[in-house]
């Protein structure tokens, strides 16, 4: 079927002869055509030579074809009616017929169903391998198509729950087994589906009764921002960002509410909800549209920014159950045709990237078993601040070992180097609490020609060890390129709904421990809270549990209100520390009088009056004079200066001359430009951007030694800044005028640190950490694009 996005859009199947003019088409392999049944048009073609016909049998049979090439994951899996089959049997119902009978034997149990003694939802207990099992005749039924090794399947077949089905027979049994099982799942799924009768009307979708409440807190939250925004306390940017977050809380709330009612609509038995929450069609998103509110829309207009403006901020209150009224159709309509127009134009987009990727990575072949390198790369779990995003397990899964591991505690070898890291060793690997390992990676290969099989690993595809011949770099070109189209495709169908993520402007411990401070510089503030005086992403708060380890490590940002103590007690769910997500402030450490230099009306600073508010704002703006730098000057009782810090350009002045000041207070508000709305667009070239090592639009200055920094004088009106090494170099750069420095006279900086804000250029972490940091920054920050989209690519592809 065309597009042939992967190399799973051309198949091989055996023939079977039906009457009438339409293909048709096993409903497992759709998935990997991209197909579906309303008009798609394939290609038949016949492999005449006794090679073509040889190489369809052998790798193009749609049964060879079961995983993905991309993350090994199955892809012939059973969707929308096979899943809600195998849902709807595996489903208890309290109080069904024959509920609490004991049966001696699984053929008992199931006479008694055929007798129509009992129900195929009632809770029963079962004797099975010597053990009473509390499951419903339908799990019975379902357990009979499993492959016959299998343990006992006893819970809800959800669609997630049969992909991991389907993994483990591949994993255990192997491909002739999983082939049977999987067509098996085929037909008893539509059976069942067929019998359940689940239909959709519109009296199983039902509006929560407490949506009008929501609502109207909601409203009067806006209200009250208003409120503040008119009486100046918050500029409007601020006020634009917490409308939308209000709103979204509160489409949120709407939705939780709906689908909670669902859930408890029939004991569960809701056709819309078992659609939902079984996997088979639909998602909580668009159930939402349908009977909670339809929330945010997005502007159609494009900001290169993605500023303020991206987001309506008047949300569409109604559903489509009780119908929009005119000005929401409106705005709906606005939604859903830019949704139509990215996916016309995207898909272009992605498939020149695959283009590019193709052509680049082509003769990259499996040229040899194993080069002989002794480099690796060290991996470990990918971490964002908290949670685990992908564990060390997943990350280092079949991949060769570059050097013999050992177990931490008791010294026994793991695997040693040059095997292949199977499921089993992953899982000694993390038990045994390893932190980082050294594998095999095409990033290190010293084949001569395309790479060798041992720094590739595992074949995904077969999930065996890579054969020599393979075409690794058209595979892997593939498997990145394939979802951008994906991804690109999938904006029209929420039909532009704002999907934003609603910043946290408190941060909880999520564990019970005590507080350790690391590198963490604040001033006491006359309230008693301390506020952050670090640099962003320098200061740690570190949650230390009863045995001494680190729980979580929490990073700290510029000008947070900290509301713990260095060695304090905390409990799960305490606020650690407080800011606003929106926009960055600097703030003084030192108490005084202030005193403004450089700061020249209709030159370096405007006044803005509100037109709302009517109320005045100082605002820096971008000024011809180099020599002139706006500064915010701190004054002791005795006139000397105590502190000085220079403001950037768009900073919203706090202050006035000759104001008070205490050590804490904010000086000025820098609004953050953060576009929330998050879609592939943003992604796709973003992705293009880093495979290309572009060199960032005004990237930021990044120091190039560990050492001290101290503040120069001003050359050509830009700011000189002099990092100290501790080798006794001296690095000077040059800051550009108004660019918010990131640092401060006496700041303590790495090798790679950030001076002034800005995007990273990839050739300066070449130049400054080398080679394979500058991998590894690629690495993750093309993978974080596709997590974003909830797209798993293995990291091998990218590398």
């Amino acid at each position: 079927r065309a597009p042939t996005l992967h190399r799973l859009g051309i198949q091989a199947f055996y023939p079977v002869l039906i009457e009438g003019k339409a293909i048709r088409l096993h409903p497992l392999v759709c998935a990997a055509f991209n197909a579906d049944f309303d008009g798609d048009q394939m290609a038949v073609h016949v492999p005449l030579s006794f090679e073509a016909q040889l190489e369809a049998r052998l790798l193009m049979l749609a049964t060879n074809n079961i995983l993905l090439p991309s993350s090994g994951r199955p892809i012939a899996v059973p969707s929308q009616d096979i899943v809600l089959g195998c849902y709807y049997l595996t489903k208890i119902r309290k109080g069904a017929k024959g509920e609490g009978m004991s049966f001696f034997s699984i053929e008992e149990a199931m006479s008694a169903f055929d007798a129509g003694q009992l129900d195929l939802h009632a809770l029963i207990k079962v004797r099975i391998d010597g053990q009473l099992v509390e499951t419903t005749a339908g799990r019975l039924r379902f357990n009979e198509i499993l492959p016959a090794k299998m343990p006992f399947f006893n819970e809800v077949a959800t669609k997630g729950r049969l992909t991991d089905l389907v993994a483990t027979s591949y994993r255990e049994f192997g491909e002739t087994d999983t082939v049977a099982f999987l067509d098996r799942l085929k037909h008893f799924g539509f059976e069942f589906a067929s019998l359940a009768g689940v239909t959709i009307s519109i009296e199983d979708l039902f509006t929560p009764s407490k949506k009008e409440a929501i609502i109207e807190r909601a409203q009067k939250d806006v209200a009250k921002i208003q409120k503040r925004y008119e009486r100046g306390v918050i500029t409007n940017g601020e006020r634009y960002n917490q409308v939308i977050d209000t709103w979204t809380r509160a489409t949120n709330e709407v939705a939780e509410e709906m689908f909670n009612s669902l859930a408890e609509d029939r004991q569960g038995f809701n056709p819309v909800y078992m659609m939902a929450d079984s996997g088979a069609r639909g998602s909580k998103e668009q159930i939402r549209q349908l009977a909670g509110m339809r929330g945010l829309m997005a502007k159609p207009q494009k900001k290169i920014t993605g500023g303020v403006g991206e987001i309506i901020e008047t949300p569409v209150i109604a559903n489509f159950r009780e119908g929009l009224s005119v000005l929401e159709y409106f705005i709906s309509t606005h939604g859903a045709r830019k949704g139509l127009a990215d996916t016309a134009l995207k898909t272009a987009d992605a498939g020149y990237l695959t283009r590019r990727l193709v052509d680049v990575a082509q003769d990259v072949i499996v040229r040899e078993e194993d080069c002989g390198t002794i480099l690796g790369l060290e991996v470990s779990a990918l971490k964002e601040g908290e949670e685990i995003i992908e564990s060390l397990g997943d990350r280092i899964l079949g991949r060769v070992a570059a050097e013999d591991i050992y177990d931490p505690v008791t010294d026994e070898l793991i695997i040693e180097a040059g095997k292949e890291i199977r499921e089993d060793t992953a899982a000694r690997i993390e038990d045994a609490g390893i932190e980082t390992v050294r594998i095999r990676s095409v990033l290190t290969c010293e084949s001569k020609h395309g790479v060798c099989a041992a720094c590739y690993g595992r074949n995904l595809g077969t999930l065996k060890m890579v054969d020599i011949g393979e075409a690794v770099g058209v595979i892997a070109a593939q498997s990145i390129g394939e979802p951008g189209t994906q991804l690109t495709l999938r904006t029209f169908h929420i039909g532009g709904t704002a999907a934003r993520i609603a910043e946290q402007s408190q941060v909880e411990s999520k564990y019970d421990g005590t507080i350790a401070l690391k590198d963490v510089r604040s001033v006491k503030r006359s309230d008693g809270t301390h506020v952050v005086t670090s640099r962003d992403g320098v200061g740690e708060a570190h949650i230390v549990d009863a045995k001494g380890r680190v729980r979580s490590r929490l990073q700290l940002p510029y000008g947070a209100h900290l509301l713990v103590k260095d060695g304090q007690e905390v409990k799960k769910g305490d606020v650690i520390f407080e800011w606003d997500p929106y926009t960055g402030v600097i703030v003084t450490e030192r108490g005084g009088t202030i005193k403004f230099k450089d700061m020249i009306k209709d030159l370096t600073i405007r006044e803005e009056i509100d037109e709302h508010t009517g109320l005045i704002q100082m605002k820096v703006i971008e000024h011809r004079d180099k020599t002139k730098f706006p500064t915010i000057i701190v004054t002791g009782p005795s006139g000397k200066t105590v502190a000085s810090y220079r403001i950037p350009v768009d900073a919203q002045l706090q202050v006035h001359e000759g104001d008070t000041v205490e050590p804490g207070d904010a000086l000025v508000k820098i609004p953050r430009m953060i576009s929330k709305s998050r879609d592939i667009t943003g992604g796709l070239p973003r992705v293009a951007e880093l495979f290309e090592a572009r060199r960032p639009h005004e990237p930021a200055v990044i120091s190039e030694v560990d050492g001290t920094v101290e503040f120069g004088k001003i050359v050509r009106g830009q700011q000189q800044i002099i990092v100290n090494g501790e080798q006794d170099e001296v690095m000077e750069y040059l800051i550009p005028h108004g660019k918010h420095l990131m640092v401060r006279d006496g700041d303590y900086v790495r090798a790679g640190d950030r001076l002034c804000e800005g995007p990273v250029d990839p050739h300066d972490i070449l130049k400054i950490l080398g080679v394979y940091e500058v991998q590894s920054y690629l690495v993750n920050e093309i993978q974080e694009v596709y997590r974003l989209q909830g797209v798993k690519i293995n990291d091998k592809h990218i590398e």
